[in-house]
């Protein structure tokens, strides 16, 4: 397991931490389940940006911008990479090949540029409203949690991999169907526990959970169709997406929660 939270910790956040001593399927596949575990300290770190915020009587756009910028630097920006690659690629054809190169390519096109500006306007609004409250910044946090559990599904038994190398290689297929039900059900009931202790109804944080799983799906199915199997680019394109559908949700629940 030490290997697993290593690995996770490492793929995902900037938060430094030793490499694991080995990596098999069997940690990639654990790695992908504890995803949520791993930024944990990013969600608390926008819970922290909602409560200073709130003192500090800041403008909840700025507190938004903010709190984009916690998220961003602690992931390096790979996800929001792994997006722009992603969307290039499928836009560049229906040749399998052609959309694996430019997936590839270290440069980012039109598409991509679109791709990460519409999600990153997503999270600002989205996190405009939610943090201008102590009940909206626990469903902020539900909603970075609940894009991690996301790598679980993408990394779910029966999904290939598109290529024969890279982290696609590594972690897809992993996850199996009773490990992937298990850590769904822990995301539900947190997700539950977190926002009912937010004082809001216990029914919020499971329905921004679930926007974010069917988002998910249907970037993996997409990428399934189109090249074959999943990528690092792809799995960074589900969680970009998974986000901003899930802040997306929780800002329109959040009235209705209250």
């Amino acid at each position: 397991m030490i290997d697993a939270i290593r690995l996770s910790v490492g793929t995902l956040t900037a938060i430094p931490v030793p490499p694991p001593r080995r990596v098999d399927r069997r940690v990639a596949g654990s790695a992908m389940a504890i995803a949520p575990l791993a930024v944990l300290p990013l969600a608390l770190g926008v819970l922290a940006v909602s409560a200073v915020g709130a003192l500090a009587g800041a403008p909840p756009l700025v507190l938004a911008a903010v709190a984009l910028t916690v998220l961003v630097l602690g992931t390096r920006a790979i996800h929001l990479d792994g997006l722009a690659d992603t969307a290039d690629g499928l836009s560049a054809g229906a040749d399998r090949q052609r959309t694996l190169d430019v997936m590839r390519r270290s440069d980012i096109g039109p598409s991509g540029v679109a791709a990460v500006t519409l999600v990153l306007l997503l999270d600002v609004a989205a996190l405009t409203t939610l943090l201008a409250t102590w009940g909206g910044g626990a469903l902020a946090g539900v909603g970075v949690l609940s894009s991690r559990s996301l790598l679980a599904w993408a990394c779910a038994r029966g999904v290939p991999s598109a290529r024969s190398d890279g982290l696609g290689a590594t972690v897809a297929g992993t996850v199996g169907l009773p490990v992937l039900a298990a850590s769904t059900v822990a995301m539900a009931a947190i997700s539950a526990a977190v926002t009912t202790l937010a004082g809001l109804a216990w029914w919020a944080g499971p329905a921004v959970l679930a926007a974010a799983v069917v988002a998910g799906s249907v970037v993996v199915r997409r990428a399934v169709r189109r090249v074959g199997g999943v990528t690092g680019d792809v799995l960074g394109a589900v969680v970009e997406t998974g986000l901003a559908v899930a802040l997306t949700t929780g800002a329109l629940v959040l009235p209705h929660a209250v």
